[in-house]
């Protein structure tokens, strides 16, 4: 049954008898020789020509040990009829079945090389020319004999089937039977033997001519089979030849095979038994050694759902995670199948349903705590080792939304901070009532500013301090974050590395075929040693694989917590939670969420500032109802605001986000006080322009120190000092830059009133484009409403004035000039405290620049407008007649002294010397209207003469006058020009 694959070499002939017929080649190769694995034959020995039953069998009882037919696994039928062959097998009787009796991939044999196509190829060539010529030759020339011979067979064919014709075709028929009555009838026909009497002689012939009839037809038949006998009696006498000799070498073989047998179980019993007696035992060994393991392992996973319930107790939830996971994968890698275990896996995942429960309720109970407590209370993180483990299982059971009820509790307590804090507030305060004034904006509201302020302070303070909480615990859950994010880098830099082209450990499946090489090609001196090395190293691998898990899941149960372990170190928990990252990474976030959680960590943060702006914005619009912060004073609103810019900015510092929420509610309030503001002093400057009378009003030494601080670039209220022995007088100028300035009272307080607009916008630097438009409103106000009164003359209706006198005009230029002096100190101002972009908003100074300095010009108009009605008033009935000087110039003279006293301590000189120029070319002009019309030249005539002694005399006057005494008249152009 077996090939040369698996059995011996093949015996040759040599020198003596049978012995020496099948001996083996003494001269081969001990190197190349290796001891080969015997298989038992599957097959009973063949009896004999020489009528022995079984040749050398087996005997049962004898030695029952022993190798029988009846240890076969597989029978013959069985293997022929396999179903699943789509045909039988054409080398079945020659293929190497092995001990088994199956599909086996054999090895190749040792001693033959491997022929292939091209070891024939040189023969091939060599010979294919010859044999086309041969068969050309063969078929030009064909053999005498074999022509002959085909001619003699072809005429005795002939004859044989011509003398066969004879024999009737029923004969051939391959169904002839003589059974059949038809058939018998036919070869015999009984009509004629049955006549009406009885036997005659013609009956007697024609059945002996039937039987020589028939007698010849068996001597056609026996001569044709002679014949054919004849021709192959050559072929059938070497066959007959060839089987005596076929079965004496097969009683040859047959007793070689004994004896080869004999050997063989000669050999099995020295030297194969006790080492496979060895083999045996240590493999049974080692299966009781792996059984123990496995049910070590079940005892273990027994324990699972007791230790589970054990860690829920002390709210290690990791802990119970990772072993429910490490107990999962035991149930599906090393123990599937075992019954009794069947509802386990079941049981573990509800059990790690409820475990997602467990921490999320616990989790919600943490946050609550946490965020409720006294805000004073130290440390700021609560249990941080119990958020660590709450954080890390909610991770590692993907719950990644554990912050939305961190958030949700965040808000509830905002809200208690602000309810906490006014119900302290209130309890301090005698004259609300709780019992009857219910409700807490109701509560603000009762509250004076001072009690109120104080109150946002303490809000402000407290929201602070819940912002820090929630910072530190961002932290500590932003941290567990970032280390399972570098565990996961970590991981999979080591896998990466793990997957580059090296040489790698071959896998455990492969250790089975190793223990088999092994078997065929130890060079040592028992096989057992071979095999025992292999069977080491395979249950080694195996041990190491299924008690990898089995030894987590014993660790896991060993370190179940008791009542003197809770407290642990944080480089110990840090350490485990990379193992239980490690054992579970395969459940644990990706990246991109580990990073997303990052993100919502830092939006909670947000969130947390913004919600603590809206709660402060609530207390602010609570307060704002009623109107009563638009009432404050502008140092309250400034303090308002430099408490309310202080919380954002801490906010903005803590949370790295500058929310708008309070900062828009304050802008609002801030409008509102604007505008107020602004009223307020538009109102009282209207009220002081309506009770200005336009007289010079003494500068007090405040006011001076005021100018003095502006012009020292501070541009900010001094404090007011209390009055004491030692103040100083009021003087009778503002001096600016040594400059003296003339002023009436309500442009000393319009300097005081855009300075408290300058300080307001230093204070609160979010209201400076608005302030800036209410200032110029201001300015605009003060330049139309003084020209109204005093240009208009309506200080005569308003304050009652007889009339609008030089003195009043020059005092109201004077004031006007004050402001202009302070327009670009107030623009440069504004400029420091607005953004670039709204930089446009300056131009309405231009404005205000160019409206006061066409006010001024307006009044120096309005100056010369008065002198020029009086020359043309008393010029007209100038007559050019003696006594000189003139009443007409002595008229004239003593109005423009008038008009230079009332001016003089009011303008400067330059001023005045302008005014008096304009005034002198009004006088000039009117005066040479005056002479052309008297017809008065200067020819030197007597009229010429009285009239330049009206001139020297008016010269004479007006260079008399205080800082006017260079001042060039030019009289000449009185006169007109010759042609």
């Amino acid at each position: 049954m077996a090939s040369s694959h698996s059995s011996v070499p093949v015996a040759r002939p040599s020198g003596g008898g049978l012995q020496g017929l099948y001996r083996k080649e003494q001269n081969a190769s001990p190197s190349r020789c290796r001891p080969i694995r015997s298989l038992p034959d599957v097959c009973p020995k063949e009896p004999t020509g020489e009528g022995r039953g079984l040749c050398n069998g087996p005997s049962v009882v004898a030695e029952p040990d022993r190798w029988t037919v009846y240890n076969s696994k597989v029978n013959l039928p069985a293997a022929l009829n396999d179903p699943r062959l789509a045909k039988r097998e054409s080398d079945f009787f020659t293929k190497a079945w092995g001990v088994d009796f199956a599909e086996t991939e054999v090895m190749p044999s040792f001693y033959l090389p491997n022929i292939t196509r091209e070891h024939f190829g040189p023969y091939l060539q060599e010979m294919t020319q010859r044999e086309r010529i041969h068969e050309r030759c063969k078929a030009i020339c064909p053999n005498k004999e074999e022509v002959d011979a085909v001619s003699s067979i072809t005429s005795s064919h002939e004859k044989s089937r011509a003398e066969l014709e004879q024999v009737p075709k029923i004969f051939m028929k391959p169904d002839f039977a003589l059974e059949d009555p038809a058939t018998f009838n036919t070869v015999l026909p009984w009509s004629h033997f049955n006549s009406a009497g009885g036997k005659s002689s013609r009956d007697m012939a024609s059945s002996r001519l039937l039987q020589e009839k028939l007698s010849h037809y068996l001597d056609v038949v026996e001569v044709s089979i002679a014949r054919q006998i004849s021709l192959r009696s050559e072929a059938f006498f070497h066959a007959m030849s060839s089987q005596h000799e076929l079965q004496d070498r097969l009683q040859e073989t047959q007793q070689a095979v004994a004896v080869l047998r004999g050997r063989t179980a000669a050999m099995d019993r020295v030297m194969c038994q006790g080492p496979l007696r060895a083999l045996r035992t240590a493999l049974t060994r080692n299966n009781c050694v792996k059984l123990h393991n496995k049910l070590k392992l079940m005892a273990a996973v027994h324990q699972t759902q007791p230790t589970v319930q054990l860690l829920l107790s002390t709210s290690e939830f990791v802990g119970a995670l990772e072993l429910i996971a490490t107990t999962k994968e035991v149930l599906q890698q090393e123990l599937q199948g075992i019954h009794s275990f069947r509802h386990l896996g079941s049981q573990l995942c509800e059990l790690e349903k409820l475990i997602d429960k467990m921490m999320v309720e616990d989790f919600t109970m943490y946050a609550r705590s946490d965020l409720n407590r006294s805000l004073r209370e130290e440390p700021q993180v609560l249990e941080k080792e119990r958020l660590e483990s709450l954080v890390f299982g909610l991770l590692r059971q993907r719950k990644l939304d554990f912050l939305d009820i961190y958030s949700d509790e965040m808000i509830v307590a905002a809200k208690g901070i602000v309810t906490l804090c006014v119900a302290e507030c209130v309890e301090h305060i005698e004259e609300i009532d709780t019992e009857v004034v219910v409700k807490l904006a109701d509560q603000m509201r009762l509250m004076t500013f001072p009690q109120w302020f104080e109150l946002l302070k303490i809000v402000f303070d407290f929201f602070l301090l819940y912002l820090q909480r929630i910072k530190a615990t961002m932290i500590v859950i932003r941290n567990v974050v970032v280390e399972i994010l570098d565990s996961s880098q970590k991981s999979r830099l080591l896998q990466e590395a793990a997957f580059e082209p090296s040489e790698s450990p071959r896998a455990p499946s492969l250790l089975q075929g190793e223990a088999e090489l092994a078997y065929l090609t130890h060079e040592g001196l028992f096989i057992s040693d071979a095999l025992s090395e292999a069977q080491q190293q395979s249950a080694a691998a195996a041990q190491e694989q299924s008690s990898s898990a089995g030894s987590r899941v014993q660790q896991n149960q060993a370190k179940t917590p008791s009542g003197g372990d809770s407290a642990c170190s944080a480089c110990d928990a840090s350490v485990s939670r990379e193992q239980s990252f490690m054992s579970g990474e395969s459940m644990m976030p990706t990246e991109l969420e580990l990073n997303r959680v990052l993100n919502n960590i830092q939006e909670l943060l947000y969130t947390a500032s913004d919600v603590s702006h809206d709660r402060c914005v609530k207390v602010l619009t609570a307060r704002a109802k009623d109107g009563s912060l638009e009432r404050l004073s502008s140092a309250e609103f400034v303090s308002l605001s430099q408490a309310v810019e202080g919380f954002v900015r801490d906010t903005e510092e803590l949370c790295g986000r500058r929310s708008v929420s309070l900062r828009g509610a304050l802008q609002s309030q801030a409008n509102r006080f604007v505008h107020r503001f602004h009223e307020e002093r538009k109102t009282k400057l209207s009220l002081l322009l309506d009770n200005e009378r336009w007289k010079q009003a003494e500068v007090p030494a405040e006011f001076q120190d005021l100018v003095n601080s502006i012009a020292n670039g501070r541009i900010t209220l001094p404090e007011r000092k209390a009055p004491g022995p030692d103040d100083r007088k009021p003087t009778e100028f503002l001096l600016v830059n040594g400059q003296k300035y003339a002023v009436v009272g309500t442009v000393l307080l319009l300097i005081r009133i855009f300075l408290e607009y300058c300080q307001c916008v230093n204070d609160i630097p979010s209201i400076a484009t608005d302030m800036l438009t209410r200032l110029s409103d201001l300015l605009k106000h003060f330049n139309s409403r003084s020209c109204q009164l005093v240009l208009g003359a309506g200080a005569l209706q308003v304050v009652g004035l007889k009339t609008i006198t030089t003195k009043n005009l020059a005092l109201a230029s004077r004031c006007l000039q004050l402001v202009v002096q302070y327009i670009p100190i107030i623009r440069a101002h504004f400029e420091t405290k607005l953004q670039p972009k709204q930089s446009s908003v300056l131009r309405h100074f231009d404005h205000i620049t160019k409206d006061y300095n066409d006010h001024i010009a307006e009044i120096s108009a309005k100056l010369v407008a008065i002198m020029d009605g009086l020359f043309e008033k008393v010029l007209s009935k100038y007559e050019v007649k003696a006594p000189m000087p003139s009443a007409c110039f002595r008229n004239v003279c003593k109005q423009m002294a008038k008009m230079h006293e009332a001016i003089y301590d009011l303008l400067p000189e330059e001023q005045t010397q302008m005014l008096f120029m304009k005034i002198n070319a009004s006088f000039k002009m009117h005066l040479k209207k005056q002479l052309a019309r008297l017809g008065v030249v200067n020819d030197g005539g007597p009229q010429h003469g009285l009239m330049m002694v009206d001139v020297a005399f008016y010269t004479e006057n007006i260079q008399a006058l205080k800082s006017l005494e260079r001042l060039n008249l030019n009289m000449a152009e009185i006169w007109e020009q010759k042609r």
